[in-house]
């Protein structure tokens, strides 16, 4: 990183990938050992997940330490259109997120009506956590995710990509590797939302509106956990809403992607 860079925006596109790639190692090194002091640490995979964010967020916070120009992106907030895009991405997305769930329940409900002895997949039981587990999932979730996988994934490694390979080829690759670190069901809707987020941070070179569609994107679907959604969503007649809410809701996405993509292509070719 370039510490002589006193712009926020700047020095944060300086940062290296190597250099975070040793922060990741040393931050992992320093929650084990104190793990082993904790015991209670090593115990709790999602207390282990949020103490090791800790140390990442303070190598972060040393990088990024001395810059100015966090009002001014702040100020972009009170823009119009930043606000009914930051919405309008976010909607996109949870739409979207749906589009899995409701493939597996279609799916499920055409296998069974053909065979009589098939066993819904939809009777799986769901995991019930305890108050406390839930705590520690939610901060992480809500809280570190958004902060650190935005500083990761379109911080330093958009960045750092999109010199040496271009934007388009960056933001795959950048929402690939950001994707893969998401449950088997949702690599295809993390993948988009990793290709949104790149879009977005790149028109306002404002990593804190990407931050701030991928917070309310976790708290909703966080909150979702919390209600009978899924089973009501996923029951007659209400499928059948879902299904075109769905389908819309993925045209309108895909369409917005391309076409901004290629916008941002051409603006900065």
């Amino acid at each position: 990183m370039d510490k002589k860079v006193k712009n926020f925006n700047t020095r944060l596109r300086t940062i290296q990938i190597w250099e975070l790639i040793l922060a990741v190692i040393l931050s992992f090194i320093a929650t084990e050992v104190l793990a082993t002091i904790f015991p209670a640490i090593d115990m709790n995979d999602d207390l282990f997940i949020i103490t090791l964010a800790v140390f990442i967020l303070l190598f972060f916070i040393w990088c990024l330490k001395g810059t100015e120009g966090l009002s001014k992106d702040i100020e972009q907030f009170k823009l119009k259109e930043n606000r009914n895009e930051i919405l309008y991405v976010f909607l996109l997305n949870i739409i979207f997120a749906y589009l899995f769930l409701f493939s597996v329940v279609t799916l499920d409900m055409i296998f069974g009506m053909g065979d009589p002895t098939w066993v819904s997949i939809m009777d799986i039981d769901s995991v019930n956590l305890t108050p406390n587990a839930f705590l520690f999932s939610a901060i992480a979730s809500i809280i570190f995710a958004p902060i650190l996988e935005e500083l990761i994934f379109r911080g330093i490694i958009f960045n750092r990509l999109k010199i040496r390979i271009g934007i388009t080829p960056a933001m795959i690759i950048s929402s690939f590797l950001f994707a893969i670190g998401h449950d088997f069901g949702g690599i295809v809707s993390a993948f988009l939302f990793g290709l949104c987020m790149c879009i977005l941070y790149l028109k306002t070179d404002n990593i804190l509106i990407p931050m701030t569609v991928h917070f309310i994107n976790n708290i909703a679907a966080t909150l979702i956990d919390l209600t009978p959604f899924d089973s009501i969503a996923t029951s007659f007649p209400w499928i059948i809403l879902l299904g075109i809410i769905v389908l819309a809701g993925t045209v309108l996405l895909i369409k917005y992607i391309i076409s901004e993509t290629k916008t941002l292509n051409q603006k900065f070719s």
